[in-house]
């Protein structure tokens, strides 16, 4: 089993549980605004806007990427937003891992807030595209890794 470490520190293992997505294939910078989007909400919120965006009922603010965006009116305060369905997934997937994680530690489910949410770049897997001529153009996939971490409140 591979060793992997976490971003977070002052990790208080009794009153905090995490889990992460490793070598996930998603955006790296849309990952970085669904993590943004969700840090400080509760985790019984962050799941049900989560599943919004999934219906495409709101949008993700995009606060830092959001060059050659489109510009939306329906996003609170942010002039552009979108819908990233496939990070949105995984970080649903996350979300309900560290969940069950915190059920296992014996925390209180409702009294949980995700306080630290990151996502990080992974390996970059190098693919190539073959062309005319026995040429080939590369292109790369960066892998990103995703960490959630809650701590129950009150």
């Amino acid at each position: 089993m591979p060793e992997f470490g976490y971003s977070l520190q002052n990790y208080d293992p009794d009153r905090m549980a995490r889990a992460s997505g490793r070598d996930l294939r998603v955006s790296w910078k849309k990952a970085v605004e669904v993590c943004r989007f969700i840090k400080g909400r509760k985790l019984s919120q962050a799941r049900e806007l989560l599943e919004r965006v999934l219906r495409k009922e709101i949008m993700i603010p995009f606060t830092r990427f959001r060059k050659k965006r489109a510009h939306h009116g329906s996003i609170n305060g942010h002039p552009s937003g979108g819908y990233p369905i496939r990070v949105v997934r995984e970080v649903l997937k996350i979300l309900r891992n560290v969940e069950a994680n915190a059920e296992s530690k014996g925390l209180d489910v409702e009294k949980l807030v995700i306080i630290h949410a990151a996502a990080h770049k992974g390996m970059v897997i190098r693919k190539y595209i073959p062309r005319a001529f026995g040429r080939a153009t590369p292109y790369n996939q960066q892998l990103v890794h995703i960490e959630i971490a809650v701590k129950e409140e009150g």
